[in-house]
This record gives structure tokens, sequence and C-alpha cells, in this order.
């Protein structure tokens, strides 16, 4: 941290590999289409800001989800309407030496986990990507929203009673339209 902060480009690419891929998955939540333009406008702050910033690695964290948010939450705010829902992948969220086959695979399930956050509340799935995607404490995501430890803990629990209820309704759903075996 602080060799970059002191201008080692090498260790700044490290933060950057290191954090990078986390950071645009959670955009991907919480702004969509404008997840990599946003990413750049948080790199873009985080290389003005580095200088200024002191802590550890969770302190760095917290600090590029914080500024992530608030990207987001200002690229909402300049949106009048709602873009349409894609998914695609880049090679972050790609398995190693990946085939065909692995990666048809990864975009399915990319797809499938971003439907899911998108159809949450928007202060559950913001919540929920911030604690798994983010990897922030809830102390940290209380911070970084502006809500109460208890308030995080609430909005975490309802989302994913919420994704549990659904997720529950398709399986029912897939299991009652598999054909029936035939003895």
């Amino acid at each position: 941290m602080s060799r970059a902060r002191d201008g080692d480009e090498d260790a700044f690419a490290a933060l950057w590999r290191h954090f990078h891929p986390g950071l645009v998955r959670y955009l991907r939540v919480v702004a969509r289409d404008d997840a990599h333009d946003l990413a750049s406008e948080v790199w873009l702050a985080v290389v003005r800001g580095l200088g200024n910033f002191s802590g550890d690695e969770l302190g760095f964290r917290a600090w590029i989800f914080t500024i992530a948010r608030h990207r987001a939450a200002d690229a909402g705010r300049r949106r009048s309407r709602r873009i349409a829902d894609t998914v695609s992948l880049t090679d972050e969220d790609l398995p190693d030496g990946a085939d065909p086959a692995a990666e048809a695979a990864a975009r399915i399930e990319l797809g499938a986990c971003l439907r899911l956050l998108r159809s949450l509340p928007r202060s559950q799935a913001d919540v929920i990507a911030l604690r798994v995607i983010g990897g922030l404490s809830v102390a940290q995501t209380a911070a970084t929203i502006g809500k109460s430890e208890g308030a995080v803990r609430v909005l975490a629990h309802r989302g994913l009673d919420h994704l549990r209820a659904q997720l529950s309704a398709e399986l029912t759903s897939r299991r009652r339209d598999e054909p029936t075996a035939v003895a």
C-alpha cells in the first residue's frame, strides 16, 4: 500500500489486479451496464486520493467500495430511464484455462446470480453485494452505506431470505416441469 502511495507503478498494478475483479462484479449488481465505466472512475479517484489514504488492506477495500457506491449512486441519478439488463463476462470472470463448456457454464452462472441479485430491493442487493462480492465486514458495509450495523444485518437477512425463497420456488417449479420416469 505504501509503495503504491509513493508512486510505485508495480505496487499499484498489484492493487488493481487484486481488487478490480470484485469491484467490477459489485458494480454490475448496482450499476449494470455502467460497471466498467464506473470502475474506471473509481480507479481515477483512487489515484487522485491515494496520497491521502492511510490504512491497511481492509481499510483500502472499504475505501474503494465506498467510492464505487458513490459513483454508482451518481450514475443512477444521471440516468433518467432504466437500462436493460445485459450480462457479459470478462476475462477475470472465467475459470483458469477455460474451455468452451466451462465458459458457457460460467456465463449461465453469472447471469443467474446477477438476475437474482437484481430482483432484490436496491438496499438489500447493495448490502449483499458489498458483503459477498466486495468482502466487506458488517461494520465496513454500514459505514459505506451510511446505516447502522443492525440495519445492515437486517437488510442482508431479508435479502438472503428473499433469495432463498426465490431459489426454492424455482427448484420446485423445475421439479414439477420435469418428466417423470415410467417404470
